[in-house]
């Protein structure tokens, strides 16, 4: 499975992004997709992910600005991202891991919030 994120790019303080994840290949099974981001000189952090049966889990830094969501059909998870601020700022990555074994990543799209 490949995973191809994209919609980052440069956003004002404020203001909103929509990240999406396409899947090379339909996801079965019970799985979680995932949003992790990288900040400058950090490691790599958890974000928000939904399960198959639609539970979410956001990271308290972007609970009530960000909305995880996946479609139907299990091939594309999306990361609608609100009133955006400068710590935002980071390389998202999508991440999808299936029966608890089989984890895939996508190359990661940049994300950059002006002051």
């Amino acid at each position: 499975v490949q995973l191809q994120a994209s919609g980052g790019g440069l956003v004002q303080s404020g203001g909103s992004l929509r990240l999406s994840c396409a899947a090379s290949e339909s996801i079965f099974g019970i799985n979680v997709k995932r949003w992790y981001r990288q900040a400058p000189g950090k490691p790599r952090a958890f974000v928000a992910s939904v399960t198959s049966d639609g539970r979410t889990t956001y990271d308290y830094s972007v609970q009530g600005r960000f909305t995880i969501s996946r479609d139907g059909v299990g091939n594309t998870v999306s990361l609608q991202m609100n009133s955006l601020k400068s710590e935002d700022t980071a390389v998202y990555y999508c991440n999808v891991l299936v029966h608890g074994i089989y984890e895939y990543w996508g190359q990661g799209t940049l994300v950059t919030v002006s002051s």
